[in-house]
């Protein structure tokens, strides 16, 4: 079924034209997919990062320094280590 034209009446039968009845619905409804696609993406490379983060400062914290002057070790970022 092609789309109807923005000043054809809508085919739902409420009398109005499509413009004033459901084209703008069915453009809010792209919009709401677009947007939840972006999010989704978003949060995924949230997660990745958090994952690489975390992964990461596990190899890193086996190297310690010891710093005399504070009295106690530092890892490799310069965080003190307990």
């Amino acid at each position: 079924m092609a789309k109807p034209g923005r000043n054809e009446p809508c085919p739902c039968g409420s009398g109005k034209k499509f413009k004033n009845c459901h084209e703008s619905k069915t453009a809010n409804a792209r919009t709401s997919q677009i947007l939840m696609v972006v999010v989704g993406a978003a949060m995924l490379a949230a997660i990745a990062a958090g994952v690489a983060s975390f992964t990461g400062e596990q190899s890193r914290s086996g190297t310690r320094v010891w710093s005399a002057e504070h009295g106690h070790y530092h890892d490799a970022n310069g965080v003190q280590v307990p």
